[in-house]
This record gives C-alpha cells, structure tokens and sequence, in this order.
C-alpha cells in the first residue's frame, strides 16, 4: 500500500507540471529557485541526489537514531564538481552503558558530471562506504546497508511557488559478507510544503537486501520520508521516518530519528 501511494504522488507531481505550467513558472521573477539558496540537499533520507557542494562550502551534519545512536559527518566541496566527506558514530551515546562504536571511519566521494539543463537531469557519479543504523559485526554490514558505488540523476521542475525535484539511481554496495550482491534501485522527490517546510520521501528496492538467511530485509524495499523545517538558508532541522512499510526483520515499528544540517562556506 505504501509503495503504490508513493508512485500516486510522483505521478501526481508529474501530470500536473506540466510543459505550459513551466513556461509560464520560468518566467516568472518571484520564483525562489531552490538551487539558488544556502541549502541544496545532497542526500534525500539515505538515498544521494546529483546535488554536491560548491567550492569553498562545507556542510555538517548530526543524526540522531534508535538506540540512542549518534552519527556525525563532515563534507567539503573540493570544487563545484566534487566534494569528499568523512562519517563516523555509534549506537548507545545516549544512553547509560558503553557506546557501541562503528568499526570505521566512513568516507564518501561524489562527482558531478552532467550539469542540469531545461531538458536533460543532472547526473553525478559517487562512491559512499557509510551505512544506517546497527553495526552487525558478523555479516560485516550496517542493518541499513551502505550504497557504495552508485550513479544518480536529478531534474527539478517548477511547482507554483517552488520547485519538486525527482530523484533515481542505482549503487552497487561493498557490504556484501550476508551474500547478497544485487544491483540496486532508488527513486525520490524532495519539495517545499511553505517557506519554512519541506518534504522529502525516497524508496529504496533494496534488491542487494532481501535474501532469505542473512538480510535484514524481507523484500519489499524501505520507504522513507523526511519533514524538514527549514530554519535558516543554510540550516535545517529535519525528523525522519524509515521503513514505513515495516521491511525491517524482527521489528514492528517504524524507525525514527532527526537530522540537523548545517551548511557553510569558507
């Protein structure tokens, strides 16, 4: 059920922009490009977009998940093409017993390489070794597994007085100890509800997660939704939901946490 409403909302958002409404947006001088602003949304929930950082910016970004986890990471943009990040965390921060430290520092690179144009998506290529949430040290994987090498396209269009940016790619991850090393499949979209307000809702297929014995998975994919409020240009506070159609094995309940992103430049 989960699934078939977010494909509803894509094609809702696709059928009603259309090719006339972004002529006469374009035109438009009271238009608030997105793009143009202090905050340009590098990840959805999990999932990349082809969004990197300009030269000479830097982003921090703290996240907050169950069990009292705490994932921090840093990124700087190298040149308008490409940025470079390094991530690191652990379960039970807050909490009352010893923290439980990912095994690694996690490293992600991304490189632009189409530029966004009337017509065609921009597309970026990357590489990002940090997965979400526990650590299983005897498959070697986070429960949410990283996406490793992938490749991604993002085209926005306008919408009233905003814009809707739809979002698709595929990774290939290094996590792969559980046996499964399928190609994998994600989709999103990322908008504004009002000024302060923004939506971001991804689905991951998670087909290199859905193998009987040793994936936490159990085939359906993980759809994911995020509710930002958009503080200041540059930052933004955002509380997330995960797993909505409850794909997670030995859970029952959706994941929740919050991010806050912070995004300067130098």
């Amino acid at each position: 059920m989960y699934i078939r409403l977010f494909v509803l909302i894509l094609l809702t958002f696709s059928i009603t922009i259309t090719p006339t409404t972004i002529k006469a947006q374009l035109n438009s001088d009271e238009l608030p490009a997105i793009e143009l602003m202090g905050y340009q949304p590098t990840l959805l929930v999990d999932c990349p977009t082809a969004g990197t950082l300009q030269r000479g910016s830097f982003n921090t970004v703290m996240r907050a998940y169950p069990n009292g986890g705490i994932l921090t990471r840093t990124a700087i943009g190298l040149s308008n093409r490409l940025m470079v990040g390094v991530s690191y965390g652990a379960e039970g921060i807050l909490a009352e017993e010893r923290p439980n430290w990912n095994p690694r520092i996690e490293f992600d690179v991304k490189l632009s390489i189409v530029d966004e144009g009337l017509v065609f998506p921009a597309a970026s290529i990357g590489f990002c070794s940090q997965g979400y949430g526990s650590y299983i040290n005897d498959l070697e994987r986070y429960t949410y597994k990283s996406k490793g090498f992938y490749v991604v396209a993002s085209k926005n269009y306008p919408l009233y007085n905003w814009q809707v940016g739809f979002h698709g790619g595929l990774n290939y991850s290094t996590e792969q100890e559980d046996d499964d090393d399928d190609l994998d499949f994600f989709i999103g979209l990322d908008t504004r509800l009002n000024q302060d307000v923004g939506l971001v809702m991804e689905y991951d297929f998670a087909t290199n997660d859905n193998r009987d014995l040793n994936s936490a998975g159990k085939g359906r994919g993980y759809l994911n939704l995020s509710l930002q409020w958009l503080y200041a240009d540059n930052l933004v506070m955002e509380f997330m939901l995960k797993n909505l159609n409850n794909n997670r094995k030995g859970t029952a309940d959706i994941w929740r946490g919050l991010r806050v992103t912070y995004v300067e430049s130098f």
